[in-house]
């Protein structure tokens, strides 16, 4: 590893070489997702690597620029790479800058030199002061795009267009756009009485939730569910007792959890539950990446007639969708270059 008083020197060289053009935020503009741009933005056909600060925008580089991206923020499973076509299922475990403590030395930013850092999610000022840091610190670009789901569309646009991928940042994005659509629909036609009431359980003992405005549950009420933890307050994740879960008694329950799921369905603490004794306790997939959350980015669009199945089964607005194998098969390709499944297309759905 490169030693500080080393790693000053090059920071150093790269302002005096002109590529250090200080902290410059910029407006919000590209659709109103793009809500921060640091330091010398490099002219879309010049950007050639690219490193993602966090999962959610790994995710999106991926989709939409996939030899351009440096890595995995996070370690992948094989269980994973094998849902991804390449160069995606190859790339190295980089490591994070945003999120919950980063695990990227900036000596190691320098030494990748990439042409623009990515950052997506939660644009919050937290967000923005790192990617603001990040590029004072190694005179570095650095990007930050807002990424609720009803953004995606506009998300997929606006970056496709920064990376030199515009006509493939469009053709994503009218995917992304359908499936918001789907939604908007049917939350449309169901009041908000008559939503069940939805328990996203986390984790292995399924205790760990989000609270109102939480990113990693908002497919909940995109969906035309009432997440029953909003009563609880705002903010993100957090966990709760069994006996809280017993007073919101949910009439649906999902997670990404599979032991979780069974363990609610078996588990006589649990049994008094609406949604256990209905039989309403579903797991969404997660390969290659999770379809409800883990990481709440573009991957969660194939969540979203997921879920809509799952709460409002049988609604008019679902009855003309394509089966799931063809839905799949052109979501994987689409999104993540792969071509040939490592096994059929319903066994991503065996754990529902």
């Amino acid at each position: 590893m490169m030693r500080r008083r080393a790693w000053l020197q090059a920071a150093g060289a790269l302002a005096c070489s002109g590529l250090w053009d200080g902290a410059r935020a910029q407006a919000a503009g590209e659709d109103g997702v793009v809500v921060g741009r640091f330091g010398s933005q490099p002219a879309p056909q010049q950007v050639r690597r690219v490193f993602a600060a966090g999962p959610p925008a790994a995710v999106l580089v991926a989709a939409l620029a996939p030899e351009k991206l440096l890595g995995w923020p996070w370690p992948l499973s094989d269980a994973a790479r094998a849902w991804l076509g390449e160069p995606l299922r190859s790339l190295p475990h980089t490591g994070r800058l945003a999120g919950r403590g980063s695990t990227v030395p900036l000596e190691s930013l320098l030494q990748w030199q990439p042409d623009l850092i990515v950052d997506a999610g939660t644009a919050d000022a937290s967000y923005l002061s790192t990617m603001r840091r990040t590029s004072e610190q190694t005179g570095l670009p650095t990007l930050l795009i807002q990424g609720r789901i009803a953004e995606h569309g506009a998300q997929l646009r606006a970056v496709g267009r920064l990376l030199g991928v515009a006509e493939r940042g469009a053709a994503l994005a009218a995917q992304a756009d359908a499936a918001v659509a789907l939604a908007e629909a049917v939350r449309a036609s169901v009041p908000l009485a008559r939503r069940p009431r939805v328990y996203y359980g986390r984790g292995s003992d399924g205790l760990e939730t989000g609270l109102a405005g939480a990113i990693n549950l908002e497919l909940l009420e995109f969906c035309a569910g009432r997440n029953v933890a909003a009563q609880a307050g705002s903010g993100s994740l957090t966990r709760v007792s069994l006996e809280q879960v017993l007073a919101w008694d949910p009439e649906v329950i999902v997670t990404q959890d599979a032991a979780f799921a069974r363990r609610a369905l078996a588990d006589p603490l649990w049994r008094s539950i609406s949604a256990v004794r209905q039989r309403r306790v579903h797991c969404a997939p997660v390969l290659p990446f999770g379809w409800l959350d883990g990481p709440p980015g573009v991957n969660r669009l194939l969540g979203l007639r997921w879920l809509l199945q799952r709460l409002h089964p049988g609604h008019p607005a679902l009855a003309a969708l394509p089966p799931w194998p063809q839905a799949l098969a052109q979501f994987y390709r689409s999104f993540y270059r792969l071509e040939q499944p490592p096994a059929p297309w319903p066994s991503l759905l065996a754990e529902d």
